[in-house]
C-alpha cells in the first residue's frame, strides 16, 4: 500500500497521499462511487489542466487534485483517523497504483 504523509496545507487540510495519474479525471471521480459509503460532493475541472474531487467519507470531507503528473489526495481534518485515510488510500491505490512503494 501507498505510504501515507502528513503536509499540513495553508487552509490547515492534510495533503496524505500522492498516486501516479494513470487514470483520467473521470474515472477517479467515477471511482468515488465504489468506496462504500463515499458520496461526491464537488466535481470541477478546466477541461484541459486540471481537476478537483471533493467527497465525504465516514464523516470526513477529501479532496483530489492532479499535479505534476501525480492525484493528491487531502482531507480537511488533519486529525482524522488513520484507519480512513488508509481506507481512501487502498480503495485509489486499485485504480491509479502506488506512487511511494
Amino acid at each position: 500500500m501507498a505510504t501515507l504523509t502528513s503536509t499540513i496545507m495553508r487552509d490547515g487540510s492534510r495533503c496524505f497521499l500522492a498516486l501516479p495519474a494513470g487514470a483520467n479525471w473521470y474515472a477517479v471521480k467515477d471511482h468515488v462511487a465504489r468506496l462504500g459509503g463515499a458520496e461526491l460532493t464537488g466535481f470541477l475541472t478546466d477541461q484541459v489542466t486540471e481537476c478537483w474531487i471533493d467527497f465525504r467519507y465516514s464523516g470526513h470531507e477529501f479532496s483530489v487534485n492532479d499535479q505534476f503528473g501525480d492525484f493528491w489526495f487531502f482531507v480537511k481534518d488533519p486529525a482524522c483517523p488513520a484507519d480512513l485515510l488508509e481506507d481512501v488510500a487502498a480503495h485509489f491505490s486499485t485504480l491509479l497504483g502506488a506512487a511511494n512503494e
